[in-house]
């Protein structure tokens, strides 16, 4: 009888709010959803911390304004945020709270008078936390939401403790959704709730009141402790699963920094997401050097899970440590490998260009690779190359056998795969007399010295005739505007094709400065093709990002300054133009880059002479774009510009290299030395030049001169 009257009064209720109106559903709804936020914030809240800090630096992320990392953070004497993860006093929180190194950390938990003293125990240096210990016991432990239940859509909660005094009222709340999740290279969950220093260290908090993980600033383009500071307020936060917290924990507790569990390896190419995970260069002495992982090699599994391509195999190891182990099945010719207990290191010995000692000749369909410039006292010098020799096979001593070289994009490819100190064999076919030889050359680190002078041409001037016909078509001449018209082709190249004689039909190309704009965006840019443009010549392209609070942003001015450049050497400028009136932000990065690549596929672009150059503001943006769009940038040249923030590793196929000047007068000529240092130190080709009597001006003449010819032998191997 109870039970019948208890559902008849449900069976009221349902329809009740069945037939209510509309609007007082949706009231209902709300008032739910309300009072179940305030609920979860409440049953978090005693766990989550207020931090203060004193000392240290004022400023963080660089210290210098512009794009050359995040933007310089000033440090007040605010609270920050932390999270309980030990009854014991330990505590978890984001390690850009410690960015500017306080002598001093200062801990306030909810219910308790008196603020503790807190030490830095250790730090996770691949998800960017802190561990804290303060002398308390019976702390209040969070509830950690399961991993494997977080779905896209749930609420998500974003707390803090920055904006009350009291550290015993209800934190401040910004309310979102979880919009991704398996983010930052499997790192760290995403979520549209407002993040930013205010709530950075607390936690995202499930509806339930479990918590899904600590909020971080975070970057799939960048590391360090402000990374993704620079967007925190472009929609999307990011959080590290406490699930994977507790895991390293005990870990953490030892005092035990923990590091990025690093392979060591490139790909081949540069597509991430379609093209299979064949390895391209392995870093010396790394995980998969010391495996016995070899250059050709495909990754088939790891850890059982099926590598696609690149972009999976970074998701797979991204969550890894150093000294963790793994299992990898690769395919090695038409045989399977499985290599087990592979160690993962936390640094890996930076890559060292090689150096032979030879520009080869641009546009030469080949076979084989015409020599334009032998370096004095190189290997290639030492070995008795000469300029006309043309360069038909190369291997490592130890190769059993010699490889074809049917391209200079093949010559640049083999060497890119070797170390310093590599002895190989060159079979070279002379100048005089068509006699074929083999010698030997001792690689070398490629030297920071630029040639006096450079011959010319530099061009065979056969850049389309040595391209392959498409099969199965009639051959038909290259149009230059046609998308993918490059310097050189990877295929055996086929012999000239009889060219129509009407040169009235070829498409004629615009030369001079042409003002363009972006239809899809609504931006402008210009690009400045020399009057003697040739489509059978490849020509290095030079992104020229413009300084706003000097007159060099007028691009017909600098097409002035560099056309005999363009025209002797064979160069096209492009300059984008920044969005706003105070400079270049990293923001805009992809949009620059889609103008470049408009450029690219309209002209013949010689793909290893594409360079970032800029002054001041401009040149911070050059650096920015050189290492987050490697897979077109080959060189940044820079006039009194910082790079602002720790450089990314030198990769092989990825190779670039750095011009940078300053004046003796320059305010910042110190930062732009440790600029050049940096570099260096990461084992990057670097030429430095200090203009004398200068403070911010230009490059002076004789800089200038080095300049060109620096762009002119970026292509030297």
């Amino acid at each position: 009888m109870i039970a019948c009257f208890t559902t008849r009064r449900l069976l009221i209720a349902v329809a009740a709010t069945l037939l209510a109106t509309p609007a007082s559903r949706a009231a209902d709804v709300n008032e739910a959803t309300e009072k179940a936020m305030k609920a979860a914030s409440a049953k978090v809240a005693p766990s989550v911390v207020k931090i203060e800090t004193a000392g240290g630096a004022e400023v963080v992320g660089g210290g210098k304004k512009g794009p050359g990392g995040p933007p310089a953070i000033r440090k007040g004497t605010g609270p920050t945020t932390g999270l309980v993860v030990g009854t014991d006093g330990f505590i978890i929180t984001s390690a850009f709270n410690f960015a500017n190194k306080p002598s001093d950390i200062f801990v306030t938990i909810p219910g308790r008078p008196q603020r503790l003293v807190a030490k830095i125990v250790a730090n996770d240096q691949t998800r960017m936390l802190t561990l804290l210990k303060v002398d308390a016991k019976d702390l209040p432990m969070p509830d950690a939401f399961p991993k494997a239940g977080i779905d896209i859509g749930q609420w998500s909660l974003a707390l803090g403790r920055t904006s009350d005094p009291d550290a015993d009222h209800p934190p401040s709340m910004s309310v979102g959704i979880v919009s991704a999740t398996n983010r930052i290279w499997g790192k760290a969950i995403q979520t549209d709730a407002k993040t930013s220093p205010v709530n950075y260290g607390g936690p995202l908090v499930a509806i339930n009141g479990q918590v899904y993980g600590v909020i971080v600033p975070a970057s799939n383009r960048a590391e360090g402790e402000t990374a993704g500071v620079d967007v925190y307020d472009g929609g999307i936060g990011f959080a590290v699963p406490l699930e994977d917290i507790m895991g390293v924990l005990p870990r953490l507790k030892t005092g035990q920094d923990l590091k990025r569990g690093l392979l060591g390896i490139n790909p081949q190419g540069t597509d991430a997401y379609n093209a299979s995970p064949i390895i391209g260069a392995i870093q010396p002495d790394s995980a998969a050097a010391r495996a016995g992982m070899l250059v050709g090699d495909k990754i088939l599994e790891v850890d059982g899970k099926k590598i696609p391509n690149f972009s999976t195999l970074q998701h797979v190891l991204g969550p890894k440590y150093e000294g963790d182990e793994i299992t990898i099945k690769l395919m090695r010719g038409d045989k399977e490998q499985e290599l087990k207990a592979v160690k993962l290191v936390g640094t890996t010995t930076a890559y060292v260009n090689a150096f032979l000692g030879l520009l080869p000749m641009r546009d030469d369909p080949g076979p084989g690779v015409e020599i334009r410039y032998v370096y004095p006292k190189s290997p290639a010098d030492l070995a008795g190359l000469k300029a006309g020799d043309r360069v038909m096979k190369l291997a490592p001593v130890a190769a059993p056998a010699l490889s074809p070289i049917q391209n200079r994009a093949a010559l640049l490819g083999a060497l890119q795969r070797l170390s310093p100190g590599t002895e190989i064999k060159i079979e070279v076919k002379r100048k005089e007399g068509d006699k074929v030889e083999t010698v030997t050359a001792k690689l070398v680190p490629a030297p920071e010295t630029l040639p006096e002078k450079l011959p010319l041409p530099s061009s065979a001037g056969k850049a389309i005739e040595g391209q392959p016909k498409p099969k199965g078509k009639e051959p038909k001449d290259k149009d230059p505007f046609s998308p993918g018209c490059g310097s050189e082709g990877e295929d055996e190249p086929k012999k000239d094709e009889k060219k129509d004689e009407k040169k009235d039909d070829k498409p004629k190309v615009e030369t001079g400065f042409i003002k363009r704009t972006n239809e899809a965006l609504g931006r402008e840019y210009w690009v400045y093709i020399p009057e003697n443009y040739d489509a059978n010549k490849s020509y290095g392209l030079i992104v020229w990002f413009h300084d706003t609070t000097e007159a060099s942003k007028d691009g017909a001015q600098v097409g002035r300054t560099f056309r005999t450049v363009c025209e002797d050497h064979n160069f096209i400028l492009v300059g984008p133009k920044a969005g706003g009136k105070d400079g270049w932000v990293p923001s805009e990065t992809e949009i620059v880059m889609q103008d470049v690549k408009t450029v690219l596929g309209q002209y013949t672009i010689d793909k290893a002479r594409v360079v970032a150059h800029g002054q001041g503001n401009g040149g911070q943006m050059a650096f920015y774009v050189g290492f987050n769009a490697r897979d077109v940038i080959r060189g940044v040249g820079t006039v009194g510009a910082v790079l602002g923030t720790n450089p990314k590793e030198n990769v092989a196929n990825q190779p670039l290299s750095f011009f940078i000047s300053g004046g003796d007068k320059d305010p910042t000529l110190k930062d732009i030395k440790e600029s050049k240092d940096l570099l260096i130190e990461r084992r990057f080709p670097v030429v430095y030049r200090e203009m004398k009597e200068s403070g911010k001006e230009y490059f002076d003449r004789v800089t200038f001169d080095d300049f060109v010819a620096w762009l002119d032998s970026l292509d030297r191997v």
